[in-house]
């Protein structure tokens, strides 16, 4: 699966990335390669499904 991603150089430093089509979805990196990464890693948790039992 492929999603749009943000990415937002941050205040001090660093980039913030978002998936708009994941609300909630959100990571960040020192460089860009890294946020990149990072939120490839999101993604993948959330959405991996949950076993309440």
């Amino acid at each position: 699966m492929r999603f749009k991603v943000v990415l937002e150089p941050g205040d001090e430093g660093g980039y913030t990335v978002y998936v708009p089509s994941l609300p909630g979805c959100i990571s960040e990196g020192e460089t860009v390669e890294e946020a990149l990464q990072n939120i490839q890693e999101a993604i993948e948790l959330y959405l991996e499904p949950v076993d309440f039992q």
